[in-house]
């Protein structure tokens, strides 16, 4: 495993248009219509990596609390399944069926949502307000697997926060997100 930050990059940048399918249930998503006139995060994540996997109980909690006030998460695992099979289509429903995700969990075959989004690890997130304009890429929060800092998404939370209050997003500050990188195919 390779630690491997968030791709800098400016923000304010539009929100790449994708078309998916959901693992969970095989429909095909519109990432437009998804985040149509409301914020969104998008977390680029996989089954497998430590660094999703230390913080999925309080994602799960947090896309639950905040996707009732308006905010959509979309999930969405681009790893290369042949050399990291339990990333596959099925084993993405498995576990969202055992976490109870109530928002889609999209397998970007091709790895060009990855692409487009300038995606470099799991997790990584992108927040994105009402006009799909990118506001916040960086970390959940401080918590890594063994740094005995609690998991509680703050980083993150604040952000939802000021959305949802209509304030701007601060620009400064925004610490990126660590985690594996992602299993590029050949």
């Amino acid at each position: 495993m390779a630690l491997t930050p968030t791709t800098e990059i400016p923000l304010g940048f539009e929100a790449p248009d994708f078309q998916l399918p959901n693992a969970v249930d095989g429909q095909l998503v519109h990432g437009q219509s998804l985040m149509e006139e409301r914020p969104s995060v998008v977390v680029f994540m996989c089954n497998h990596c430590p660094f999703v996997v230390h913080i999925l109980d309080q994602l799960t909690a947090m896309a639950r609390d905040y996707g009732q006030r308006g905010i959509q998460f979309i999930a969405i695992s681009s790893n290369d399944v042949a050399n990291y099979p339990m990333d596959g289509p099925e084993e993405m429903k498995a576990l969202a069926e055992e976490c109870g995700f109530d928002f889609p969990y999209l397998y970007d075959e091709t790895q060009e949502v990855a692409r487009a989004y300038d995606a470099a690890c799991t997790p990584d997130f992108s927040v994105f307000d009402a006009d799909r304009r990118c506001v916040y890429r960086g970390r959940f929060d401080a918590s890594r697997p063994g740094n005995d800092i609690p998991v509680t998404g703050e980083d993150l939370a604040q952000v939802l926060d000021h959305l949802l209050a209509g304030d701007p997003v601060p620009a400064e500050g925004q610490a990126p997100s660590m985690g594996c990188n992602i299993k590029w195919k050949a």
